[in-house]
């Protein structure tokens, strides 16, 4: 009880002052959350990425919410290597918050409240990537990625001044960069222990990746971006939100009322709630397409949209897998579930810098990969688009928002039609069409810390590129 009540106190301690409220009405729900992201992101780090506990901590664990921080150093985790399943005590009266692995799915955080037995009924996937895939030739692999001569002088100190955690925001912490011009790498730098095989979570980059699936299955004709989304959720007769399109999910105007810009959704990321109970539970505030709001909810609708057209069982988790991440070459890449089977494609995803590279190249081609079409034609331009809401700051100068990608250009010191990938914590994939070029970037920026300058990084990056 001492150690508990050390706990709570602990979080009073770093919780934000709006936030504060009294430990008996907040704290005890706050250690389960808390309990749940040491769970789920050792979990990832160890079984997804193969770190260690160590590295997971300094990097995964470190510099994060406040309002968890303090309650995750002394959460006590407990480590099952055989069954890949890490446990997090919280209360002495409930179960630990237990994350669980399997392959291709990565982890999954069951509900708070669970046990371990719980994690033998998670979704499985049983589709493993192509035999031989690192061996194939770039991109499709990764033989003869690189080009054939070293990285020129300007761009290779470009590169090295993103890992130098000053030049481009101080304390900044660069993990991946990769440089793609004319289709081959031509600048690549990792700090260890990551390297070209090592995926990071992709955070709100994954959202793009929602993006592009939702254009495969345009392209398959399973779905209309301007018809309804198909959220079984809704279909009750006379609910209002059955009108919501995927073309206004994608461009953050779902009218959703949400918890604050950002909508983090901690319930579903943390918590173990599934997507289909939390995402599909909100009322409308606004009508639909007439208000920009950046929220998590509205990629988590799109993808379970996806997921209710393709019939909510093995197909619908085979999908991303055989209909565009194995064609494209991204074997190095894992999409996270719920306990119900939802891809919490807002966030959870685990990529290498390589893999996004290639989803970067898909677009840089107007969706054509080895001579197929996978994407629509003309889906490239479709989602740098500005949407018909746009965020406030596009107006004073800040990027643009297309369909769950961010749009830069000019203003920002950059090409015209210049668009991108982004994710908390410094994940960058830029797509720059002017310049037959992708850069990306992966970090483990400290939250409400100094940003990387991106757009700056980007310039001087191209401008070094002959």
């Amino acid at each position: 009880m001492k150690k508990r009540a050390a706990l709570i106190a602990a979080l009073i301690l770093v919780a934000p002052v709006a936030h504060a409220a009294p430990a008996a009405e907040a704290s005890p729900h706050a250690l389960a959350l808390a309990a749940g992201y040491k769970a789920g992101f050792l979990c990832s780090d160890i079984f997804d990425a193969g770190e260690s506990e160590d590295v997971a901590g300094a990097d995964d664990l470190h510099g994060i919410y406040p309002e968890y921080q303090a309650a995750i150093g002394a959460l006590p985790a407990t480590i099952d290597r055989r069954a890949k399943v890490v446990s997090v005590a919280f209360d002495e009266k409930l179960p630990p918050r237990i994350a669980a692995w399997r392959p291709t799915l990565g982890c999954t955080r069951l509900p708070i409240g669970a046990r371990a037995a719980t994690a033998a009924l998670l979704p499985r996937l049983s589709v493993p990537p192509p035999a031989g895939a690192d061996e194939r030739p770039w991109p499709d692999g990764d033989r003869n990625a690189t080009g054939p001569s070293p990285a020129p002088m300007r761009l290779a100190a470009v590169v090295d001044r993103a890992f130098d955690s000053a030049s481009y925001g101080q304390g900044t912490k660069t993990t991946a960069v990769v440089v793609v011009s004319d289709g081959r790498i031509i600048a690549e730098r990792y700090r260890a222990p990551f390297d070209e095989h090592r995926p990071q979570r992709t955070w709100s980059a994954a959202k793009s990746l929602t993006a592009t699936l939702v254009g495969r299955a345009v392209q398959l004709g399973l779905v209309k971006l301007d018809a309804p989304a198909d959220i079984p959720e809704w279909r009750s007769p006379g609910d209002p939100r059955a009108a919501i399109t995927l073309a206004q999910l994608m461009h953050m105007a779902s009218g959703l009322w949400t918890d604050g810009p950002g909508n983090r959704t901690d319930e579903v990321y943390l918590g173990g709630e599934a997507v289909n109970e939390a995402a599909a539970a909100m009322p409308l505030e606004a009508a639909p397409g007439t208000r920009f709001r950046y929220a998590n909810n509205d990629a988590l609708l799109a993808a379970r949209a996806l997921r209710a057209r393709l019939g909510d069982g093995p197909a619908a988790l085979k999908f991303p897998y055989t209909e565009l991440l194995w064609p494209i070459g991204m074997t190095h890449t894992s999409l996270e579930t719920d306990w119900r089977g939802n891809f919490i494609l807002s966030s959870q995803v685990w990529a290498t810098a390589r893999d996004l590279a290639r989803l970067g190249l898909l677009y840089l081609d107007d969706g054509m990969w080895d001579g197929k079409q996978l994407l629509p034609p003309g889906w490239a331009r479709l989602v740098a688009t500005p949407a018909p809401a746009q965020p406030q700051g596009a107006a004073t100068g800040g990027p643009g928002y297309g369909s769950f990608f961010w749009l830069w250009g000019p203003r920002q010191g950059l090409p015209e039609g210049t668009y991108a990938m982004e994710g908390n914590r410094g994940q960058y994939v830029f797509i720059v069409p002017a310049r037959k070029a992708v850069i990306v970037r992966r970090g483990y920026d400290s939250d409400g810390g100094p940003p990387f300058d991106v757009a700056k990084f980007v310039a001087d990056a191209l401008a070094a590129v002959p």
